[in-house]
């Protein structure tokens, strides 16, 4: 329970992160300096081309597992919660998206927005605020610049994996 990783070979793991317990991390995703993934309670899944940017926490429930999906940003010192992320989203430095939340796909969540508990949030949404409220539906373009912003970390996480070993 507390040491079952299955961590990608392509994924970067910045030796200066904490990842433990029930901890997946999918294709060409990243973990960067000081983010605490703890998946002990519960079982964390990260998908594909999803990167988890400095002092960002991750951590689940007994009753709520953490679930990002592919191609995912979590900001600097975001904290997720027991929440389900999902494909292509942005979750913005230092939001908090609590147990039980759902991000729908493509949607961003402002910096220092607040998803409050069992949130339900449509897809293509920006939530902003305290607590997090739906402001509009995104619009082609801001869904183009989630999808760039996964791929320029997935640069950035092949050139500091041969840097870090």
């Amino acid at each position: 329970m507390f040491d079952e990783k299955k961590i990608d070979e392509t994924c970067f793991i910045s030796s200066r992160s904490y990842v433990s317990g029930r901890v997946t991390v999918g294709k060409d995703s990243s973990v960067w300096p000081f983010v605490s993934v703890r998946g002990d309670l519960n079982r964390v899944v990260i998908g594909q081309r999803t990167n988890i940017q400095e002092s960002a926490t991750i951590h689940v429930t007994v009753e709520h597992e953490v679930l990002i999906g592919d191609e995912c940003t979590i900001g600097h010192g975001a904290v997720v919660h027991g929440a389900t992320i999902g494909d292509r989203c942005i979750i913005g430095i230092n939001a908090t998206v609590l147990d039980g939340a759902e991000i729908g796909e493509g949607s961003i969540v402002a910096a220092n927005a607040l998803v409050t508990e069992g949130s339900p949030i449509p897809p293509h949404s920006l939530v902003v605020g305290v607590p997090g409220k739906v402001t509009r539906q995104l619009d082609d373009e801001a869904r183009r610049r989630i999808a760039d912003n996964a791929a320029t970390y997935v640069t950035l996480a092949r050139h500091y994996k041969n840097v870090e070993g």
